[in-house]
C-alpha cells in the first residue's frame, strides 16, 4: 500500500488534491473541475496500473462475514468502519481494470446529462435559475436598489446606526427581489460606501454590514441557492430513505415510513423564509448594538427629502400600526372561530377509515420489528386491524371506496360546516383594506370620503358573502353579488393609490413589493411551482423596468399599466373559472370567463413585448439577456464539470467509502455535525456552487437517510454555504466589494469587517439547531 494507506483513501486524496490545485490555477471554475476530474482519473489508473493502490476489502467469503449475514445483518451495514475485525482481502482499485472502468464512466456521464441536464426531471427546476437570474438582473438594471438605499436611508438614517439597518433592510428587500450577490453587494458598495464613510462610520462596519447584507439573496427566497439544492436533495432524500428501508429489512421507504419520501422546492422556500429573515434580524441588531456601544463610529445621519404631508406621531401610530393590526387579528381571530374558511364542499369518493394512512402490513418479521419501533406497536395494531377489515369488506388498498350513505354523508358535513365567509373573499378584501388604511395614514388632511366608499365596499363584501354566497353558488353569480361591492372597494383603491405614491417609502417600496408577493405568495402558496412563478417574476420585472424608463421619458406608461391589470384580470379569472372549454357542457359563465382571460391574456403578453422593446430601444435588454446567459452557462457547466468529478469518485470507490465512514457514528446528528464543519471549512476556499455538486451529492445519501427533518436539513445546509461568502481568503462578497470599494478602504478594513457577521452567521446556526421550529414551522401551517 501506498504511504500505509488505503488505495481508496489515496484515490480520494489525488482527487481533491488535483480539484484543489486546478482551481488556484485561475482557470474558470467549470473547466477547472472537469479538468481535475480527468486528469485524477489518469493519475489513479496509471498508480493501479502499477499495482500501487491496493484496496483491503472485507472477504464475504469469510465465516466471520457469513456468521454477520446469518444474525440478520444486512449487506450493505456491514463496513471496514463499523466492523474492522472483519478478515481482509487485497483487491486493485479497478477489479475490471481502468479501461473498464473509463468505459463505464463514458456511459454513466452521457446517461447524467440526459438525466439531470438535458431531459430530466430537474430540468424543469433549473429552468427556474435562469429565470430568476433574469429576474434579478433587469431589477438592478431598473435602479431599484438606488431608489430604496436612499429612502431608506431617509426613513432610518436619523436612530444610532440608522444607515447600517438601512443597509440590511435594503439587502433582504433586494434579496426577495433579486437574489443575485454579486450585484447586490457592488450596488450597495457604489451606492452606500461612500455615503457612510462621509458620515464618519467605521470602515470595519460598513464594508461589513454591505458584504453581509448582500449575502441575503442565498437563503431568502427565491433563492437560486435553494433551487439548486432542491434540484438535488428531492434525489438524495428519496435515495437515502430506501437506503434507510432496506437496512431495516423493508422493501422500499413507502412500505417503512407510510408516506413518499418527497421534498420539493416549494416546501424549501417555505422552510427558508423565516431564517432567512431571522438572519437579517441579526445583523440589524448587531449593527444597532455597535452604534450604541461606539455611537462616534456609527453617527446619527440626517438626510434630506420629502417623505410627503408630515404625520403626526399619533396619526402614524394610529393608521400605520394600530389599524393594520387589529384588521389583521380580526381575520385571524375569525378564522380560527370558522367565520373564515374554505366553502368547498368537493368529497373525494375514496377516504382513509378512521382517519388514519394504512401502512402496509405484509411484511417481513424483521421489516416489522423496524416498522413498529419507528411508528409505534399501537399504530402497528390499527394498521393490521384496518387491513383485515379491508380483506374481509373486499377491498385493497390504502384508500377505501365509500358507500353512497356515506358519500352523502360527507358532503351533508361539509355543508354544514362550510365556513360563512370564503377565504378568497377574506383575502383579497383585506389586502385592499389594508391599502385604504395606508392611504390614510399618508394623508391624514385629505377627503376622507373616497376612502370610506371602499371601506363600505369591504363591508358589504363580507355582509353579502354571509347572507347571499354558499358553497353551492356558482362562479358566475359568486361574481355578479360582489360586483357592486368591488367596484366600491377599486374605486375607493384608486384614490388611494394616488395618495400613496405622494410617500416616497411606499412609493418606492410597493411596486417590487406587489412583484415579491406574487411570485413568492404562489410558491409559498402552493399555488404553482417555482419555475412558473419564476417566469411571472421576470416578465413583471421587464415590465417594471420598461415602466420605471417611460417615466424618466415622459413617456406613454399606461400600457404597462393596463398590461399588468390585464395580468392580474387573467390570474383571478384562471382561478374562479373552470377554463377548460373542451369539456361535454360549458356553462355560460365559464364561456364569458374563458373570452375574457383570453383577451387579458393578449393584451398582457403585448404589454410585455412592448416592455422589452422598450428596454431593447434604451440598450438595457441586450446587457440583461447576455449577463443571464453567461450567468446561467456557468451554472449549468459547473454542473456537468462536477457530475464527471463525482462519477470519478464513484468508479473507484471513493464515494461509497466516504458513505461507509459517515454512516459507522451511531448518532446522526454527530454524523451532520460533522458534516457541516467540512462543509464550512471548504467554504473558504470552494464556492457554493462547487459545494453544492462536488460535495452534496457524496454526503447527502447519509444526512438524508436518517430521521431527521429534510427541509430542515437543507436549510442548514444553506445557511452554512451563505458564509462561503464571506469567509476569507476567497468570499466572493468580499471580492465583489473590495473591486468597487475607494482607495482609503483596506483588504484589511474588509475582513476585520466580515468577521463579526461569520460569527453572527455560525451563531444563527447555533439557533436554528437548538430551535428547528424556526424552519419547520411554516411549511407545516401551509402544509
Amino acid at each position: 500500500m501506498l504511504f500505509g494507506l488505503d488505495g481508496v483513501e489515496v484515490g480520494l486524496i489525488i482527487v481533491f488534491l488535483t480539484l484543489f490545485a486546478g482551481i488556484m490555477t485561475g482557470f474558470p471554475v467549470a473547466f477547472a473541475i472537469a479538468g481535475a476530474g480527468v486528469i485524477s482519473f489518469a493519475i489513479i489508473a496509471a498508480l493501479d496500473s502499477a499495482g500501487l493502490l491496493i484496496h483491503q476489502a472485507i472477504d464475504t467469503g469469510s465465516d466471520a462475514y457469513r456468521a454477520l449475514v446469518a444474525d440478520g445483518v444486512v449487506r450493505d451495514a456491514i463496513s471496514v468502519f463499523r466492523y474492522p475485525e472483519l478478515p481482509r482481502v487485497e483487491e486493485a482499485l479497478f477489479p475490471g481494470g481502468w479501461e473498464q472502468a473509463m468505459e463505464r464512466n463514458i456511459s454513466f456521464i452521457v446517461n447524467r446529462m440526459n438525466e439531470r441536464v438535458i431531459a430530466g426531471q430537474s430540468i424543469e427546476t433549473l429552468l427556474a435559475v435562469l429565470m430568476f437570474v433574469m429576474m434579478g438582473i433587469v431589477l438592478e438594471r431598473s435602479k431599484i436598489a438606488e431608489d430604496l438605499l436612499t429612502t431608506m436611508a431617509r426613513v432610518f438614517g436619523p436612530l444610532p446606526g440608522g444607515l447600517a439597518v438601512s443597509i440590511v433592510i435594503v439587502g433582504a428587500f433586494l434579496a426577495a427581489s433579486t437574489g443575485i450577490v454579486g450585484a447586490t453587494v457592488v450596488t450597495m458598495g457604489l451606492l452606500a460606501l461612500p455615503t457612510m464613510l462621509r458620515n464618519n462610520y467605521s470602515p470595519e462596519l460598513a464594508t461589513g454590514v454591505i458584504a453581509a447584507s448582500g449575502t441575503l439573496g442565498q437563503i431568502i427566497p427565491p433563492s437560486i441557492v435553494i433551487v439548486l439544492l432542491g434540484t438535488l436533495v428531492g434525489d438524495l432524500y428519496a435515495t437515502g430513505q430506501e437506503t434507510r428501508a432496506n437496512l431495516a429489512g423493508c422493501t422500499d421507504a413507502l412500505t417503512f415510513l407510510g408516506e413518499p419520501a418527497v421534498l420539493s422546492v416549494g416546501t424549501l422556500f417555505q422552510a427558508a423564509l423565516l431564517p432567512g429573515l431571522f438572519l437579517a434580524f441579526l445583523y440589524g441588531a448587531y449593527a444597532f448594538g455597535f452604534a450604541m456601544f461606539r455611537p462616534s463610529a456609527a453617527p446619527p445621519v440626517q438626510i434630506s427629502g420629502s417623505g410627503g404631508e408630515p404625520v403626526t406621531r399619533g396619526e402614524a401610530l394610529t393608521w400605520y400600526l394600530a389599524a393594520p393590526v387589529g384588521l389583521i387579528l380580526l381575520v385571524v381571530i375569525g378564522a380560527n372561530a370558522g367565520l373564515v374558511g374554505s366553502q368547498t364542499i368537493s368529497v373525494s369518493d375514496y377516504a382513509e377509515r378512521d382517519g388514519a394512512r394504512v401502512l402496509r402490513t405484509n411484511v417481513s418479521e424483521q421489516c416489522q420489528a423496524s416498522m413498529i419501533d419507528l411508528h409505534g406497536q399501537e399504530t402497528w395494531d390499527n394498521a393490521v386491524a384496518q387491513r383485515a377489515a379491508m380483506a374481509e369488506a373486499g377491498v385493497s388498498g390504502d384508500a377505501v371506496l365509500l358507500t353512497l350513505d356515506e358519500l352523502g354523508a360527507a358532503r351533508e358535513s361539509a355543508l354544514t360546516n362550510a365556513a360563512p365567509i370564503g377565504t378568497g373573499v377574506a383575502t383579497i378584501f383585506t389586502l385592499l383594506s389594508l391599502v385604504l388604511i395606508l392611504a390614510r395614514g399618508v394623508s391624514p388632511s385629505s377627503n376622507p370620503a373616497p376612502l370610506i366608499a371602499g371601506g363600505l365596499g369591504v363591508v358589504l363584501a363580507l355582509i353579502f358573502d354571509v347572507l347571499f354566497i354558499g358553497p353551492l353558488t356558482g362562479t358566475g353569480a359568486t361574481f355578479m353579488i360582489l360586483a357592486i361591492p368591488m367596484i366600491l372597494t377599486l374605486y375607493g383603491c384608486r384614490v388611494a393609490m394616488g395618495r400613496l405614491a405622494q410617500n416616497d417609502l411606499l412609493r418606492v417600496v410597493f411596486p417590487p413589493l406587489v412583484l415579491i408577493v406574487a411570485v413568492l405568495g404562489s410558491i409559498l402558496g402552493g399555488i404553482t411551482n417555482p419555475t412558473p412563478a419564476a417566469a411571472l417574476g421576470a416578465a413583471g420585472a421587464i415590465m417594471l423596468a420598461a415602466y420605471r424608463k417611460l417615466k424618466e421619458e415622459n413617456g406613454k406608461s399606461k400600457i404597462v399599466i393596463w398590461s399588468s391589470f390585464a395580468l392580474v384580470i387573467m390570474i383571478l379569472v384562471g382561478v374562479n373559472f373552470d377554463l377548460r372549454v373542451t369539456r361535454s357542457d360549458v356553462p355560460f359563465e365559464d364561456w364569458v370567463a374563458f373570452v375574457i382571460a383570453q383577451i387579458a391574456y393578449h393584451f398582457a403578453f403585448f404589454g410585455l413585448l412592448f416592455s422589452c422593446w422598450v428596454l431593447f430601444r434604451t440598450n438595457v435588454l441586450s446587457p440583461v439577456v447576455r449577463e443571464t446567459a453567461k450567468v446561467t452557462s456557468m451554472v449549468f457547466t459547473i454542473l456537468i464539470g462536477s457530475q464527471l468529478l463525482n462519477l470519478v469518485l464513484i468508479s473507484f470507490g471513493g464515494e461509497h467509502y466516504i458513505q461507509q465512514y459517515l454512516r459507522s457514528f451511531d448518532n446522526e446528528l454527530i454524523v451532520f455535525l460533522v458534516v457541516m464543519v467540512i462543509l464550512f471549512i471548504l467554504g473558504f476556499v470552494l464556492d457554493f456552487l462547487e459545494i453544492i455538486y462536488i460535495v452534496i451529492p457524496i454526503v447527502g445519501p447519509v444526512i438524508y437517510g436518517g430521521t431527521l427533518d429534510p427541509a430542515w436539513v437543507t436549510i442548514m445546509i444553506a445557511v452554512n454555504l451563505q458564509t462561503s461568502f464571506l469567509t476569507p481568503p476567497f468570499g466572493f462578497a468580499l471580492f465583489y466589494l473590495r473591486g468597487v470599494a475607494p482607495k482609503t478602504v483596506t483588504t484589511g478594513h474588509i475582513y476585520r469587517g466580515v468577521i463579526p457577521f461569520v460569527g453572527i452567521q455560525v451563531i444563527g446556526l447555533g439557533l436554528l439547531w437548538l430551535f428547528p421550529g424556526i424552519v419547520t414551522i411554516l411549511p407545516d401551517l401551509l402544509r
